[in-house]
């Protein structure tokens, strides 16, 4: 009778079978730190085999660098929005200390412009907010007639606010106190909403991508309903 020949290790020992193996042994190198120096694996980057404890390095080294791109970004948005936020402050304070709605208008022009990039601004207001003033209203304000209100209406298409382009037409029909680009620019715009439709705003730029319609539009409608509470205070009779 025949001894039984012993098991080839190379053919029952698969890499997942090692892997399982070491993970359930954790010490197994322990003491046997020779056996780790003698070890080579593939270099991640290059051709050639590096010792195991060289391969630990570069990859704790990738991580740690991963880990400082991770954390420059986070600093990177919390300066960005520390940014955003004294800017917005400082509009709003801006806005909350004009007398009327004409300072209103030149206030929100001036500081959209000096802290926003944003090169024209133009308040279309419902005739309610304007017929008992004593006077016409004073660029960047309006006052909505049905062909603004149509246009305005028609680009928001729906929605309550909305970035896009502006095409040269448009510009000189609702934003008539500022040179038009050559061909096109684009805004963004809201609807003015307090109970009842009372207006549009539209925030503009010659550049066709300042205000792109893949831009959130938080911020305008934020601005939007700070604006229409002002003007509605600020109106006679109110």
């Amino acid at each position: 009778m025949s001894q039984a020949q012993a098991p080839d290790p190379r053919q029952t020992l698969s890499p997942e079978a090692v892997a399982r193996w070491l993970a359930r042994h954790p010490d197994f190198f322990v003491g046997r730190e020779g056996l780790l120096q003698q070890l080579k694996v593939p270099h991640p980057e290059t051709q050639g085999a590096i010792s195991l404890l060289e391969r630990l390095v570069l990859d704790l080294r990738e991580r740690a660098e991963g880990a400082e791109w991770r954390l420059e970004q986070l600093l990177e948005s919390a300066r960005h929005n520390e940014s955003q936020y004294r800017r917005t402050r400082e509009l709003i304070l801006a806005l909350l200390e004009a007398e009327d709605s004409d300072a209103l208008g030149q206030a929100l022009a001036t500081q959209l412009s000096e802290r926003f990039r944003t090169q024209s601004v133009a308040l279309w207001c419902a005739p309610s907010l304007t017929d008992r003033e004593p006077q016409p209203p004073q660029p960047p304000r309006f006052v909505l007639d049905e062909t603004a209100g149509t246009r305005l209406a028609a680009l928001l298409d729906g929605r309550t606010s909305r970035c896009r382009r502006l095409s040269r037409k448009d510009w000189q029909r609702l934003l008539p106190h500022i040179e038009p680009p050559n061909q096109a620019g684009s805004c963004a715009l809201t609807r003015l909403t307090l109970g009842e439709p009372l207006g549009y705003l539209i925030l503009a730029s010659h550049d066709t991508e300042h205000f792109r319609a893949s831009l959130d539009t938080l911020f305008t409608e934020y601005l939007g309903d700070v604006v229409v509470r002002l003007l509605v205070r600020q109106t006679p009779g109110q």
